[in-house]
């Protein structure tokens, strides 16, 4: 830890690296590893419980009167109205993880009245700490980093997640990964968010895109890009993005240029652009009505969670 760094972003790179700790002991015999199913393709294991487990103890250890919003455990711990909230993904990467596939990571996201304000993203097995702190920032193993000065589509390497769940609309995503590929020097797909974001934020890769992602995936990863240069939002560019499921980020220029693209496939696309989508994917091949309903569904939906920069209320964070 450094005494450079903000208190709570030190306490923060404690937790992280004691929960890295337990996930890399449990890596060198993952096989052992008990796992449950949350849903199809969604799995959780008891690392990620234990992870979870320190990262709060750590916290509120420090912070006693802080929230807690954390994937396994919701808001069960720590304070119920507090203005400080800790945003915790203990394993974002638990099929890789479980799989020996050495793509994972811990985030840690401190929100201040509804703004992340700290970061930490941490990559255990290559030993990696991304930090960022608002207005300071962002460093990986303390060395600044700043987002990627390529500025052409063409060139870039765009990392993206690929829908795993049941109603998942597959053929709007193979659409907008055609989309993106053909424009690209490559597509990637990792299989953790919150360090797909950490290597925008590095310039490893100039931008990413993903939809049905939860605030504990983006919270960290959104500071870090910001704080190196980039923009993060929806596909359609807006700023309000952490709990409407939607996640675009990249340096200013191809952010820009992914946002054309991307827009017209974005629960908040004007209502011309969904018909277009909708046109052009049944000239493709039939829609079954099952598809049709889940498309109408997920374009109906809204979020409603204030962003890094964009608080809705001053009276709660979220």
């Amino acid at each position: 830890m450094s005494s450079n760094l903000h208190p709570m972003l030190n306490v923060a790179i404690k937790a992280a690296r004691a929960a890295g700790a337990i996930i890399n002991r449990a890596a060198l015999d993952v096989e052992s590893v008990r796992i449950s199913q949350k849903q199809i393709n969604d799995f959780v294991t008891e690392v990620d419980h234990a992870s979870e487990k320190i990262i709060i103890e750590t916290l509120l250890t420090a912070y006693p009167g802080h929230g807690i919003l954390a994937e396994e455990s919701g808001s069960e711990y720590g304070a119920k109205d507090s203005e400080f909230v800790w945003i915790i993904d203990p394993l974002d990467g638990t099929t890789n993880f479980i799989h020996g596939f050495p793509v994972y990571c811990i985030s840690i996201a401190l929100a201040v009245r509804g703004k992340v304000e700290q970061a930490v993203i941490y990559d255990p097995s290559r030993n990696d700490l991304f930090t960022a702190t608002k207005g300071r920032g962002a460093y990986l193993n303390e060395r600044r980093i700043r987002v990627s000065k390529r500025t052409q589509l063409k060139d870039c390497l765009i990392s993206t997640g690929f829908p795993f769940r049941p109603g998942d609309n597959f053929k709007s995503y193979l659409n907008m990964m055609a989309d993106v590929m053909q424009r690209t020097a490559g597509l990637r797909r990792p299989g953790a968010a919150a360090l797909d974001l950490a290597y925008v934020a590095a310039g490893f890769t100039d931008g990413f895109f993903e939809t049905g992602l939860s605030i504990w995936d983006v919270a960290a990863g959104s500071l870090l890009v910001t704080e190196a240069g980039g923009l993060v939002g929806n596909f359609t560019g807006e700023a309000d993005f952490l709990e409407q499921r939607e996640c675009l980020a990249g340096s200013p220029r191809i952010y820009g240029q992914l946002v054309p693209i991307l827009g017209k496939y974005s629960k908040f696309a004007s209502a011309g652009d969904k018909a277009a989508v909708r046109q052009a994917a049944a000239a493709d091949a039939p829609v079954s009505a099952e598809a049709e309903a889940a498309a109408d569904v997920e374009s109906d939906t809204t979020g409603a969670a204030p962003q890094a920069d964009a608080p809705k209320s001053e009276d709660a964070p979220f």
